[in-house]
């Protein structure tokens, strides 16, 4: 399909549909329940890093994978750059940059400055199923990445 015969509204509309997935997806990662990222994906959707050959596959794998998260990780990830591309009435791809501040052991309250656990971006592509964009797949792509830190006692201000 020649995309430029979508109406330019239908385009608008879901470029920001997928837009909203990208933010909604870390927004459960930092401020949710992690499981429930599961829910934005397709059926058969699939979280895949382009290093290490790691792939999880389908909304069940996900679940547990998410769900898995340490109860006492603090994370924040900060997306930005996010551009969409609409390929079709019902398919999409985007490429957002992203940066992720992550620690485990945290109790409570604020914590001191720190260096991002990642920096990297995702590419990712949508599908329109019953009316409602997901995502199909999501791959990581790190530019910068190390181990996340466990807190100490001594790490509070």
């Amino acid at each position: 399909m020649d995309t430029e015969a979508l109406d330019p509204i239908d385009r608008l509309i879901a470029e920001r549909a997928c837009e909203r997935l990208i933010i909604e997806f870390v927004r459960k990662l930092d401020l949710g329940d992690p499981g429930e990222v599961s829910e934005l994906f397709t059926a058969d959707g699939a979280w895949e890093w382009a290093e290490g050959d790691r792939r999880i596959q389908g909304r069940d794998a996900l679940r547990a994978y998410f769900g898995s998260r340490p109860a006492d990780r603090l994370s924040r990830r900060i997306c930005t750059n996010i551009l969409v591309t609409v390929t079709s009435e019902s398919t999409a791809t985007a490429t957002t940059y992203f940066t992720t501040y992550r620690v485990d052991g945290h109790t409570d309250g604020m914590l001191l400055p720190r260096l991002p656990a990642q920096v990297g971006h995702y590419e990712d592509t949508f599908r329109k199923v019953d009316g409602r964009w997901l995502l199909g797949t999501r791959s990581t792509f790190l530019a910068f990445g190390g181990p996340t830190e466990h807190l100490g006692t001594a790490d509070k201000p």
